[in-house]
């Protein structure tokens, strides 16, 4: 087993591993690619007040793309999408409320979501019905039933949608994937991720009057019903069930795939949680503080820890992963790799030149902008995406069983076949939601 590893060898492998690139891949016409390779990919950006903002100025600046609208139920986000936007491309986008009015136009050939979650999978469903490519942000659904859904629903409509883990995406990353591949350290078995953050408290909210210029009511879309409230929008839903999915969901999804990806491992047998809302004593429905175990075959394992109200950060990063091995470990953030042997010996590092703030609501980072190139590039000329719906629901799955672990109280016994949870009708009842009435997603 070799003990070092230089760039050319991790560049020779990562091409030989075929673990996904930056650049032009394997052509795969099934993702229904554009007819001429000169057309440019006319998106419709929906969901503007946050990350939306990084995908309407990534669509905007990408060669190839044009973003023709910017969907908000909210005017004032509205009114920075179109602002940002118009900075990175000569013509403004047309500002829309209610996005389901853009999926008639026939000269938009994708749409990009990064609204609340409880839209994700409703909204996707319906572009993919309406003939357009979806690229949608972490996770893909609300719940693992939605998850399901989106995917049968690619299958079902040929359309290409790329799930927002832009970890897939970055060179670096790619790179250690490859040499994990190649036995750099190894029999890889035991992934260790984490994420910590110094969230300050929401409060208890109050009945309140609709702010001038929410569309409440679209805003709510596929939920159902309550009386707004003055500490959930536009950032505090992630904390309530209603609407989002935890901070698992929110940023373990990231980590979690990293450690999935790096394990080649698909659906655990159990999974197990540890944790609460210890920090506060608010209106959070989530833990802020939680350790979520998941154990596949193969004597393989991963184990998330989450730290929502506490920033103190491990491996000098306030995110990232740890892979384990039989000879070595290799230590991965969104700005780079190290690689270590059995005795904690430096073999190789490789970290970008600048770091982007790995804990910044709006993830604006490089790794963003590759991650819509390869999307572009995947529904322009077929070449394999990064993240493919059907990979990047697995990963969401993970999140989800670790909030329905949190929910039940008790270890979940899980089908390695399929994700799905055995013999446990407490567990089996948080599958899926209720919906607003007429707003459950069909394929």
């Amino acid at each position: 087993m070799p003990t070092e590893f230089d760039r050319r060898t991790f560049l020779k492998t990562a091409s030989a591993a075929g673990v996904g690139t930056w650049i032009a891949s394997r052509a795969s016409p099934a993702w229904g690619a554009a007819s001429s390779p000169n057309e440019k990919l006319v998106v419709a950006v929906v969901g503007t007040n946050g990350r939306g903002l990084v995908h309407a100025q990534g669509f905007a600046s990408a060669a190839n793309s044009e973003v023709a609208y910017i969907c908000d139920v909210d005017d004032a986000a509205m009114a920075k999408g179109i602002a940002t936007t118009s900075k990175f491309q000569r013509r403004a986008p047309k500002g829309v409320k209610d996005f389901r009015r853009v999926l008639d136009d026939k000269a938009v050939d994708a749409i990009s979501i990064a609204t609340p979650d409880h839209w994700h999978t409703p909204a996707a469903i319906m572009a993919l019905k309406a003939g357009k490519h979806v690229y949608v942000e972490k996770p893909s659904g609300h719940n693992p039933r939605e998850g399901e859904l989106l995917v049968a629903a690619q299958q079902k409509y040929g359309k290409v949608v790329q799930m927002g883990n832009q970890q897939r995406s970055g060179p670096r990353s790619i790179e250690a994937m490859a040499a994990i591949r190649e036995g750099a350290i190894g029999r890889a078995y035991y992934a260790r991720a984490w994420y910590a953050n110094a969230r300050a408290s929401i409060g208890r909210g109050t009945a309140a009057p609709v702010p001038a210029g929410l569309d409440y009511e679209l805003w709510q879309g596929p939920a159902p019903r309550t009386p707004y409230r003055d500490n959930v929008i536009h950032y505090n839903w992630h904390w309530f069930r209603r609407w989002g999915t935890g901070e698992v969901c929110n940023n373990g999804t990231h980590e979690i795939d990293v450690c999935r990806w790096a394990l080649g491992v698909d659906y655990p047998t159990r999974v197990t949680f540890t944790g609460g809302r210890y920090h506060f004593k608010d209106d959070w429905e989530f833990p802020d503080t939680q350790t979520v175990g998941f154990e596949f075959e193969g004597e393989r394992a991963i184990v998330w820890n989450g730290q929502s109200c506490n920033g103190f950060a491990a491996e000098r990063s306030g995110r990232g992963a740890s892979i384990h091995g039989t000879e070595g470990t290799i230590v991965i953030d969104r700005n780079g790799y190290t690689h270590f042997d059995t005795k904690n010996k430096l073999v190789r590092e490789n970290k970008g030149d600048e770091r982007g703030d790995g804990l910044d609501t709006r993830a604006q980072d490089r790794l963003t902008d590759l991650h819509i190139a390869n999307f572009i590039a995947a529904v322009r000329t077929g070449v394999r995406l990064n993240a493919p719906i059907e990979d990047g629901r697995k990963s969401s799955l993970l999140c989800h069983l670790g909030n329905i672990a949190y929910r039940t109280g008790h270890d979940l016994r899980i089908d390695p076949s399929d994700g799905h949870i055995l013999r446990d009708a407490d567990a089996q009842q948080l599958w899926s939601r209720e919906y607003a009435p007429g707003w459950a997603p069909t394929v």
